[in-house]
């Protein structure tokens, strides 16, 4: 577990792909039971310790996540979260290069918990909740594109939804349209920033994730 920024309040950290958050029905250990361990044992505090979850990535992503380490950034940062006061910056690799080099995307999508699954639609149809995104493109290796995606609404799958929509699925997402699998399992969509101001002392925090250390992420060339 990598810890990238911490402090009295809350506290970061580098989430790999097939790790989760919380605990789920595979029994799995969750990221959020790691990160109580290490508070535990570096501060070397009795009993419970206190950790709330402020938001989640899916199973097959890699990058940040937060947490809240005291009751008053829990609440906090939840209205935050819910406010769209924490500016969240994702990487997306794909194997398509899209028609524009950055485009506002709008669709409506309809979540299907069945099969754990969003669909994109054009225009409102039942059900559906309306999703935005912004993606502009910052590199590309020989073979793929990288697209630095900000969110403007929050919505199941809605990064690998609304990318697949533009036929740019992400690389590994079989769910999704990809043509194959990643190895590992993952998917190659990077949580990397995080851009905030702090819930109590109100500085402003910029924490940026590092690369996932394969040759994928690490043979892209980054424009000017």
């Amino acid at each position: 577990m990598k810890v990238v920024y911490e402090d009295n309040h809350i506290i970061i950290v580098y989430k790999e792909s097939g790790e989760i958050v919380q605990g789920d029905k595979t029994g799995d250990t969750p990221l959020s039971e790691m990160v109580k361990a290490y508070i535990k044992e570096k501060y070397a505090k009795p009993g419970m310790v206190f950790l709330g979850v402020v938001h989640r990535l899916d199973r097959p992503v890699s990058g940040l996540v937060m947490f809240a380490r005291t009751s008053k950034a829990l609440r906090r940062l939840n209205d935050m979260f819910r406010n769209g006061d924490i500016h969240k910056t994702y990487w997306a690799v794909v194997q398509d290069k899209p028609e524009e080099k950055e485009d506002v995307l709008e669709h409506w999508l309809v979540r299907n918990e069945e099969k754990n699954k969003s669909f994109a639609y054009y225009h409102e149809v039942p059900r559906s909740k309306k999703a935005i995104l912004k993606y502009r493109l910052i590199g590309q290796s020989d073979n793929y594109y990288l697209l630095e995606v900000n969110l403007l609404t929050g919505r199941h799958h809605q990064i690998r939804c609304q990318l697949a929509a533009i036929d740019c699925p992400i690389k590994g997402d079989l769910k999704y349209g990809a043509k194959r699998s990643n190895p590992d399992g993952s998917i190659s969509l990077l949580a990397h920033r995080l851009d905030f101001i702090h819930p109590v002392s109100k500085e402003h925090i910029v924490v940026e994730s590092p690369l996932p250390q394969d040759n994928l992420w690490q043979n892209i060339n980054f424009f000017d």
